[in-house]
């Protein structure tokens, strides 16, 4: 598989990336800092939809039903030199299906996750997963 996007920023201003019919706006300056997400955020953004992706996949082939699901992810950045060290994420699923079996679901997640293998080849992760009734 083949991935393209394409990025552009204004000198002094902020940037977008272009995927697919999609722009999504980022912040490259200090000014935007507090409306726009930067760099390290989009980077969450993207561990985010890769679990919420599987989630849903998973979902079809082991034969369970949800009615949505919730991921907050955290992360811890060292300074020198400066790179992602650890992510945590919390992932609740919400389903009234009691065929759900989390730990299988969890190691699917961890499994075949191709944003998750690209992100635990060089930082740790630690995650949980909590099934709650609606």
């Amino acid at each position: 598989m083949k991935y393209f996007s394409k990025a552009s920023s204004i000198s002094e201003n902020n940037a977008s990336i272009k995927i697919k019919s999609s722009e999504i706006a980022f912040g490259i300056t200090s000014e935007s800092a507090d409306d726009l997400p930067n760099p390290a955020e989009l980077f969450l953004g993207s561990f985010s939809a890769c679990i919420l992706k599987n989630v849903e996949r998973f979902s079809h082939l082991m034969n369970f039903e949800y009615s949505n699901a919730e991921l907050i992810v955290s992360a811890t950045r060292l300074e020198k030199p400066p790179r992602m060290d650890e992510l945590n994420y919390e992932l609740k699923i919400y389903t009234q299906d009691n065929s759900l079996n989390i730990d299988l679901l969890k190691k699917n997640i961890e499994k075949f996750g191709t944003i998750f293998n690209t992100v635990k080849s060089s930082c740790s992760i630690n995650g949980k997963i909590e099934k709650l009734t609606e």
